[in-house]
């Protein structure tokens, strides 16, 4: 699995979202390709964040069952249920959120496996810093192949 620290890895993943237009269109799901990038700003926010999340119940539960699915080889399903925190309804500008998502891959990358993911995932719990990188390595990777890039 590709992971998000590697240069060239890196920069695949901005040329691929930089192919993307307002008129880019999903291939399945219900999210247009705005509100996807919104979707996909929201889950740097877990491993950028300075502040611990909450875990979840079902997480505590069930979340280590399901982690390695987060950054193996194996694609990820479509139409995977969603936490509501990261279910966009609203529309959104699609440059607004091309740029703030770009800048947040650039922070991610830049920071580096020793200074993202200081704490646990709310529902997978604590991931290496090479889960980090692969984990939002795929989660990019499955929304830009929703949309044809």
């Amino acid at each position: 699995m590709k992971n998000l620290f590697d240069k060239d890895t890196y920069d695949e993943i901005l040329q691929r979202l930089n192919t993307l237009d307002p008129q880019s269109q999903r291939q399945w799901g219900k999210m247009d390709v705005a509100q996807m990038l919104a979707h996909c700003k929201e889950a740097f926010k877990v491993p950028l964040s300075d502040k611990k999340m909450p875990r979840i119940f079902l997480g505590l539960l069930l979340g280590w069952t399901m982690k390695s699915k987060l950054y193996n080889e194996d694609p990820w399903k479509r139409n995977l249920p969603t936490a509501p925190n990261f279910i966009i309804k609203d529309q959104r500008d699609f440059n607004k959120e091309k740029s703030e998502l770009s800048s947040m891959i650039e922070q991610f990358h830049q920071l580096g496996p020793d200074k993202v993911g200081r704490f646990p995932h709310p529902f997978f719990g604590t991931l290496t810093p090479e889960q980090w990188g692969k984990s939002m390595y795929k989660h990019l990777d499955h929304h830009l192949n929703q949309f044809g890039v």
